[in-house]
């Protein structure tokens, strides 16, 4: 039985990766190398096939193209992926949408958009949801505050309907890995904003928390997982779930979780799903650990990229770079929040738990409201200072690189490195977490000697987002040696001018 109300009825909807004369996949075409037939464990350890005997056979091809999308010239396309900065690859790329009611949602999918108030798709959704929606796998590279968790998690409850029914004992039919824990709860509210309709159940599995109800979600029966990869692991070898209903996997923030030393859990976890899955593999950055990764898991796929796959920063950011002692950062920090203070939400990162900690103190000794999360916190104190800061009665909020991806807090309209993150990576994801959806923001990052071999890259993602270099940064990018103070001259006005919150 399916619960899919007007899915395709094409019979090329699935392939099987294990044979030459799969059934085709959404309109692909050529036949995978040998070596990928017989599907691994990713390539760290021996060759295990995957016994599909038993499984029920899957749709994963809905896509029907719309006449306004279907008259759309080849010009058209051209103009309209220039305007957006969309780069694609692959075969039989699908045309992009330019509404919502062009990408050949159900009506239930398309009312939960309404009731959002989205008024048109962003760039990623515009062309993955064609894309995602014909079955065929999916890397997306796209920076954060995209739009990319409805880029598939759309096209995923679609999936789901279009499946046979859980019976007892059945673990998901979606699967989406995510790095923290901030932003797997994050992704869980929109699966489960937006699935509610069709009476989709998720849940969130990470650690940090009670298992119980976590295990009592899954063994009621849930459609949607969506975990962090040790805690999934765990429940999978406590036998609380399985992934043999799987068929359609999300890797959300794959640079992240590598970043973070989740190469052999996310090889550990791919190996227990069936080959002949669909697989999204999302990126905010494109380095050859990720691209490695993507060639192991992912088959035929179409490639989409927004902007550029070098690294760059939002354009809506406004971005200030301070040559500054270390000993004089707090005394700056402070004249920079007399300077700024509104009562809008400013996001401080530190390297450190010990300086998250440290520095939150302070600034609450001289009366600012600032609240700190980082990894020792509690799951409960974590959610705590995440809702304090989301609903304004602490508009402050320190953090290490924790929040750093995924962290989706509206209006953010600072962010300020108080230290320099280890990598440019993490530099743009910090400052990404302003600007968001559409919105301006502003970004200010104190910048010290020990920082030096980071200025010529620095330079680089200023200088193409059209922000102004200081002569002193441009001085460190050659080689020479840091001034002995600094400040932002840049912003045309001093700071003091504001008065400590109260």
């Amino acid at each position: 039985m399916s619960r899919y109300d007007s899915r395709s009825s094409d019979p090329t909807s699935y392939r099987d990766r294990r044979s030459d004369s799969g059934l085709g996949g959404g309109g692909a075409s050529a036949a995978a190398p040998s070596s990928r037939r017989d599907y691994d464990d990713g390539g760290s350890g021996s060759p295990k096939k995957i016994n599909l005997d038993g499984l029920p056979h899957f749709e994963k091809n809905f896509y029907n193209e719309s006449p306004s999308v279907r008259a759309m010239t080849e010009a058209e396309v051209n103009e309209y992926r220039l305007r957006r900065e969309i780069t694609v690859e692959g075969k039989d790329v699908p045309k992009p949408v330019k509404s919502f009611s062009d990408a050949a949602f159900p009506e239930y999918v398309l009312e939960e958009v309404k009731k959002a108030g989205f008024v048109e798709p962003t760039p990623i959704q515009s062309q993955g949801w064609p894309m995602a929606l014909k079955g065929r796998d999916l890397i997306g590279i796209a920076e954060t505050g995209s739009g990319k968790t409805l880029a598939y998690l759309l096209p995923a409850i679609v999936h789901v309907n279009a499946q046979p029914i859980l019976d007892p004992g059945d673990g998901p039919i979606v699967l989406v890995l995510a790095p923290t824990r901030e932003l797997a709860v994050q992704i869980q509210q929109e699966a489960t904003k937006f699935g509610a309709s069709s009476r989709i159940k998720s849940t969130c599995i990470y650690g940090g928390v009670p298992k119980g109800p976590q295990v009592r979600d899954l063994q009621k029966g849930v459609e949607i997982v969506i975990a962090t990869p040790g805690r999934l692991i765990d429940m999978l070898e406590s036998n609380h779930t399985n992934l043999r209903r799987v068929t359609y996997l999300v890797l959300d923030e794959a640079d992240r979780m590598l970043d973070m030393g989740f190469d052999p859990q996310i090889r550990k976890i791919v190996s227990q799903i069936r080959p002949d899955r669909q697989t999204l593999y999302w990126s905010a950055t494109w380095p050859k650990e990720v691209e490695q990764l993507a060639r192991q898991f992912l088959y035929n796929p179409y490639k989409v990229i927004i902007g550029s796959e070098d690294l760059k920063a939002n354009h809506a950011i406004k971005q200030y770079v301070d040559i500054v002692p270390e000993k004089q950062k707090y005394d700056k920090l402070v004249k920079l929040l007399e300077d700024i203070m509104d009562g809008s939400r400013i996001l401080i990162f530190m390297d450190t738990k010990k300086g998250c900690d440290q520095i939150t103190r302070q600034l609450r000794m001289d009366g600012w409201p600032a609240l700190s999360i980082h990894g020792d916190k509690s799951q409960a104190e974590r959610d705590w200072v995440l809702s304090e800061f989301k609903s304004g009665k602490s508009p402050i909020m320190t953090a290490t690189d924790v929040a750093a991806r995924g962290l989706d807090v509206k209006d953010v309209k600072y962010v300020i490195n108080y230290d320099f993150p280890g990598s440019l990576e993490d530099y743009v994801h910090r400052i990404g977490r302003t600007g968001r959806a559409g919105a301006k923001g502003t970004a200010y990052t104190f910048f010290t000697a020990a920082n030096a071999r980071f200025a010529k890259e620095l330079i680089s993602i200023l200088e193409e987002a059209g922000q102004r270099v200081s002569s002193e940064l441009a001085a460190m990018g050659r080689g020479a040696p840091p001034p002995p103070s600094g400040g932002f001259r840049d912003r045309g006005k001093s700071f003091g001018s504001g008065r400590p919150w109260s």
